[in-house]
Parts: structure tokens; C-alpha cells; sequence
């Protein structure tokens, strides 16, 4: 057993859980254009948060339990990351997509992932998906300019995805430490760091809120 390993995941999962809450309670604050974007965000961090969990499970007691763990992180990576990264860039662009077409990128999503697994190369597409993603959310943190924590704590988190997915990854060890007790650490501080910057995003009310009230200044 990986009691260490499940230690950290179940911090993880603590972590991404109390992200979820506070987009589900933050939901009320904002219209209803902006309500399917949150919803994503919400299944953004509800995966990372079960793949967790199924992680406590598999390396605390129970082994068997590792098809679920990997099915899960799977979900999380190729689902809920895009789906964090997406709801970033209409929030802060404070662009008003259908749920119609949430369900297509959802849809889509899924399509590709089949798709790659297909060819067998879903390492690569992952790598792809991932990155394309983090710049995704480093843009919705820049168009907030001049505001700079946005932009700060897109870089920051971005950061920390890329230290984790590139520089740390899950299997072996550094020095005395297992990779993938580091890997969770990363992980449980740029959650955090992106659901603070969800929420500081205009969103499509906010933005023309903001936008009117600059208009009256001038």
C-alpha cells in the first residue's frame, strides 16, 4: 500500500471538491448566459475530485480499484481540464455560448479522445490538449489587462500544470519522495489557483456592466 499516495490524493480530492463548492455557490451571482460555462467549470473540478477520491481507495486499501483510478484521471485530463480551460475563455472574453454548443464541445471532446485512442496516440494528443488548454487560460487571464492578478495566477497555475504533467509526472522517484506525491502536490495548489481565477472573471453581465460604466466615464 501507498499510504503517502493516498495521503496526497486525498488531499487533491479535498482540494478540488472546495473548488466545486465555491463555483456552486458562486453560480448565483452570475446570469443566465454564464450558467452553462459554470456548470463545465463545475464538472471541471468534480472529475480531478472522483479521480482522486478512487486514488484514496486504491492506494490505501485496495487495489483493485486502479481501472476506476485510471479511467478517472483519463476523464480528468482529456475532459475536465479542456472543459476548465473553455469556461475561462468565455468568461473572460464574457462570451455568451449556448448550452447547445457546450454540449458540442463536450461531444467533441469525447469524439477526439476515441479518435486518438484509435490511432494510438493519445500520449501525444493528451500533451496537445493539455497545452492548448493552459494557453487558453493564460489568454483569459490576460485580456483582464490592466488587472494583474488575473494574468498572474493564470501564469502561476500554468505553470504548475506544466511542472507537474512535464517535469514531474506519476511513476518513480526523486530522491527519497514518490513523482507522484509531488505530482498531486502541484496539482492541489493550481486548483485553487484556477478556480480563484474563474471567479474573478467578468463573465457576459459582468463585462458589459464594467464596459457601460466605462463608457460613462468617458
Amino acid at each position: 500500500m501507498q499510504f503517502s499516495s493516498a495521503l496526497s490524493d486525498g488531499l487533491l480530492a479535498v482540494a478540488c471538491l472546495a473548488c466545486a463548492i465555491a463555483i456552486g455557490k458562486a453560480r448565483k451571482h452570475y446570469g443566465e448566459a454564464d450558467q452553462p460555462a459554470l456548470f463545465c467549470a463545475l464538472l471541471g473540478f468534480l472529475l480531478p475530485a472522483a479521480a482522486a477520491a478512487a486514488g484514496v481507495i486504491r492506494f490505501s486499501f485496495d487495489p483493485s480499484a486502479e481501472v476506476a483510478h485510471l479511467w478517472l484521471s483519463q476523464a480528468s485530463s482529456f475532459l475536465g481540464l479542456p472543459l476548465l480551460g473553455a469556461a475561462a475563455l468565455a468568461l473572460g472574453r464574457g462570451w455568451q455560448w449556448s448550452r447547445a454548443n457546450w454540449g458540442r464541445i463536450l461531444l467533441g471532446l469525447c469524439a477526439f479522445f476515441e479518435l486518438f485512442r484509435q490511432l494510438n496516440q493519445l500520449e501525444d494528443y493528451r500533451l496537445l490538449l493539455n497545452l492548448a488548454t493552459l494557453l487558453l487560460i493564460i489568454y483569459a487571464g490576460a485580456v483582464q489587462w490592466p488587472r494583474r492578478a488575473p494574468l498572474a495566477a493564470a501564469i502561476a497555475l500554468a505553470g504548475l500544470f506544466l511542472l507537474a504533467g512535464l517535469g514531474v509526472g506519476t511513476e518513480g522517484f526523486i530522491g527519497p519522495l514518490r513523482r507522484i506525491d509531488l505530482f498531486h502536490t502541484l496539482l492541489i495548489l493550481a486548483y485553487p489557483l484556477l478556480a480563484w481565477l474563474l471567479l474573478s472573471l467578468p463573465g457576459s453581465a459582468k463585462r458589459r456592466k464594467r464596459e457601460e460604466n466605462l463608457v460613462k466615464t468617458l
